[in-house]
């Protein structure tokens, strides 16, 4: 009997002008594929960077494929998610049945990639009961974005650290969420020993380049790199292509004859909490 052919792959980056951006998208596909020998995997981007998401569903069309797996690579479900990423697979060939996979966060192996990066900057285990840890994410006014990120941060408090403040690269949160620098300063003020700044993002750019900065002018002790091409990530890359590829329900899914619906309930566990509240309690309770 012949195997099933599997649903190809295809990894949506947002792009950047930035050329560390694209990659750092590629060296993590390139482990995805280490980890998946066999499985088909193209990568396109929303903007900036070549090839774009039509290009590689007209090509992948053009070749025979038939069943696609889009996965988003964004950390949480924002406007590009909700909005960008399923318009630009409303225009790919009617021949080609895709289904959306969730974005990357929130995940288990995400907050251990974190852990990676703090011990690869010099962070030990034994520094976790004197050391704040400032979450460091691009941001978002999204509701649901923003009550993820304070979401994990209250998770990941939980693990030892004596504190864990979100912080976003970008003004203008309505969570009220500081700028990495504030959030440094403010761990220092409350007593932590040591600060250390965990960057909650996938590649280099504007915004990450934005949390690096204010971590120096804040004279943190410790900034990480961002997640990257860290194994956790390209695990859970596959375990969002097996939730829809091994017969799970994707987010949309095209016929043949260009029908699209919308057929999946979004994973959303604090929707309808209240952000500016998680926010605003003290990063040492």
């Amino acid at each position: 009997m012949r195997t099933p052919v599997r649903p190809a792959l295809v990894v949506i980056a947002h792009g950047s002008r930035d050329p560390r951006h694209a990659a750092t998208v590629h060296a993590l596909v390139r482990r995805v594929r280490s980890l998946r020998p066999g499985l088909r995997v193209a990568t396109g981007f929303l903007d900036f960077d070549v090839p774009s998401v039509h290009g590689v569903l007209e090509s992948l069309a053009a070749e025979g494929v038939r069943d696609v797996v889009a996965l988003p690579l964004l950390l949480t479900r924002a406007f590009h998610a909700k909005a960008d990423v399923p318009a630009v697979l409303r225009d790919a060939p009617p021949r080609l049945r895709i289904r959306q996979a969730e974005v990357l966060g929130p995940s288990p192996l995400l907050l251990a990639a974190l852990e990676r990066r703090l011990r690869a900057a010099g962070v030990a285990r034994a520094d976790r009961p004197s050391t704040g840890v400032v979450l460091a994410s691009a941001g978002s006014t999204d509701p649901e974005a923003i009550a993820v990120i304070a979401d994990i941060a209250r998770k990941w408090r939980q693990t030892g650290w004596l504190a864990v403040r979100p912080a976003f690269a970008s003004a203008g949160s309505p969570a009220g969420f500081p700028r990495t620098e504030e959030a440094v300063r403010e761990l220092r003020s409350l007593g932590c020993a040591r600060v250390a700044v965990a960057p909650y993002v996938l590649a280099p750019g504007f915004l990450p380049d934005r949390i690096a900065r204010g971590a120096r002018d804040a004279d943190a002790d410790v900034l990480a790199d961002v997640l990257g091409a860290a194994p956790e990530v390209a695990r859970v890359v596959l375990e969002r292509y097996d939730g829809v590829s091994d017969g799970g329900t994707g987010v949309c899914r095209r016929s043949a004859a260009g029908a699209l619906w919308l057929s999946a309930q979004f994973p959303a566990p604090l929707r309808g909490a209240a952000p500016a509240r998680l926010a605003s309690q003290s990063p040492l309770r």
